[in-house]
Formats: C-alpha cells, sequence, structure tokens
C-alpha cells in the first residue's frame, strides 16, 4: 500500500521504505551469516551464504566479491548466495577478512 502523501514540509520526514532501508542496513561485523554445505541435483555440492540482512545490490556485491576470490561461480536466489564450491572453510576465510561475522553451519 503507497501513501498519500505528496508533500511535507518537515525536513525529518521519510517514507517508510527509506526507514525500513535505514532499519535494515547493518555494518558488516554485525551481520551474523551461516555457510550452508548443500546437495544439487546431479550430485553437485554448492555452498550458500544465508543470513545476510542488506539490500539486493550489496548482496550481489558480496556474491561477486566472494566468487571472484574464490575463483568460482555461482548466483544470488532469495536473499542468498550459491557458491559452486564445497570449499566452506575457505569462505570463511574470506568473510572473516571482509569483517563479516560467519560460522559454518549444517552439514
Amino acid at each position: 500500500m503507497k501513501d498519500k502523501i505528496v508533500y511535507s514540509t518537515d525536513p525529518d520526514f521519510l517514507i517508510h521504505n527509506e526507514i525500513n532501508e535505514i532499519n535494515e542496513k547493518l555494518l558488516s561485523e554485525e551481520q551474523n551469516l551461516r555457510i550452508w554445505l548443500e546437495k544439487r541435483p546431479g550430485n553437485k555440492i554448492v555452498s550458500i551464504i544465508r543470513g545476510f540482512i542488506g539490500t539486493e545490490s550489496e548482496l550481489k556485491d558480496l556474491s561477486k566479491l566472494v566468487k571472484k576470490r574464490c575463483s568460482v561461480g555461482g548466483s544470488v536466489k532469495a536473499g542468498e548466495i550459491i557458491i559452486q564450491t564445497k570449499d566452506r572453510q575457505k569462505l570463511l576465510q574470506i568473510l572473516n577478512n571482509l569483517g563479516y561475522f560467519a560460522k559454518l553451519s549444517g552439514g
């Protein structure tokens, strides 16, 4: 539902979307990321980074950086970073070096 406000004289006025964006934006050390290992069809094993809080563009930027440092492919779907590797230790080290709080989870 969109607000019907056309103009406001309040200099501190923020639209609800802007408020949510400000609240959801966390510093990298405040992020609580988990690295999962999953088996996909065709016996392919991928690592999935879950728990990122931020905008879609920030998520894509992080994905691009991690894929480049691991020299592998991957994608971003449903707020998760899917990396085509089973080397979770390397992912953990990369995320920690970038200042993120990350842990290994699951299989």
